[in-house]
């Protein structure tokens, strides 16, 4: 198993999966969404899969698909199935592997474990999406903080949509964190996008990357 990274988001509908999808073909690397809420026949692995070129990046299977749109413990209620995280598996492979958590950075996976335990639990690296709105700043902060105070190493912030210089401008000066990315709202989207969009950024993320411990 090569590295494996977290991407993490300061909110629901973030755009962790459109980020993951340009991160994936960027890097040719692989992807896994191991809990997936609601929407199952457009879900999150089926969108990236249709929006990556390359021939390296493999889509791996969910390990718990619930049928409600909602927050993972409270869809796998109605489900009737106990969401254990020691039970999951990275899957095997020799690439890098993508792991795109299900809402934000303290949504509960199960009624005693949030998704930045879960990141802790595997003791992986993290990529933080966020998005320019009223409000973002603080929830980018917050999010920095609580995944600082766990010590998970954070290699930088991707923003995903409208660019706003002076909310990331503070971001990077207060939060001590870099922007290592810029996604913009796609009048499109679909594979030549993505592609277009990840060969621009992809210098960038490297560079990043090379600076962190895994």
């Amino acid at each position: 198993m090569n590295n494996v990274i977290a991407i993490a988001g300061i909110h629901t509908n973030i755009g962790k999966t459109i980020a993951s999808a340009v991160l994936a073909e960027a890097l040719q690397a692989d992807y896994w969404k191991p809990v997936q809420a609601g929407d199952l026949d457009n879900r999150d692995s089926l969108v990236v899969q249709r929006l990556l070129s390359n021939n390296k990046s493999q889509v791996h299977k969910e390990a718990v698909m619930l049928s409600q749109p909602m927050s993972p413990h409270a869809a796998a209620a109605i489900d009737g199935i106990d969401i254990d995280h020691t039970k999951f598996h990275l899957p095997f492979t020799d690439n890098t592997l993508l792991l795109e958590t299900a809402g934000g950075i303290l949504s509960p996976l199960s009624n005693t474990f949030t998704m930045a335990d879960l990141i802790q639990f595997l003791k992986l690296p993290a990529i933080l999406v966020t998005q320019n709105y009223l409000g973002s700043i603080n929830h980018t902060l917050l999010t920095i903080e609580v995944l600082r105070n766990r010590n998970i190493p954070v290699i930088g912030v991707i923003v995903n949509g409208e660019s706003n210089k002076s909310s990331e401008a503070y971001i990077e000066q207060y939060g001590k964190m870099p922007i290592i990315a810029r996604i913009p709202r796609f009048d499109i989207l679909n594979k030549e996008a993505v592609k277009e969009c990840a060969e621009n950024i992809k210098g960038s993320l490297v560079q990043h990357m090379e600076y962190v411990q895994y």
